[in-house]
């Protein structure tokens, strides 16, 4: 369907929809999740979450606190990420404190 100049009938009648996308998805979702761990299993539990894809840690506490900065291709993805994070054995808690979409 080829692109209708937007005037009030078009609008009305629908003919100003189109398969072509008007706003282009977002490039990816960014986020920030603060864990909560067992501190003398603080290691591992950096391991685990270092191996998830997208994954990095960049804040270390040694009562067993990490900042993870998570990078997922869409929101589904990084909830996923969120609850499989906070499903690890040694793992208190996992909370996210920070979200943005970044768009290409």
């Amino acid at each position: 369907m080829a692109p209708t100049t937007l005037n009030r009938r078009a609008l009305i009648t629908g003919r100003v929809l189109s398969t072509v996308s008007i706003v282009p998805p977002p490039g990816c979702e960014i986020a920030s999740i603060l864990v909560q761990a067992r501190p003398e299993r603080l290691a591992e539990v950096e391991a685990e979450i270092t191996a998830l894809e997208g994954c990095e840690i960049h804040g270390r506490d040694v009562r067993g606190k990490l900042v993870v900065v998570a990078e997922a291709p869409d929101a589904g993805s990084l909830g996923t990420m969120l609850n499989t994070i906070q499903s690890l054995r040694n793992v208190y808690s996992a909370a996210l404190v920070f979200h943005a979409i970044e768009t290409t």
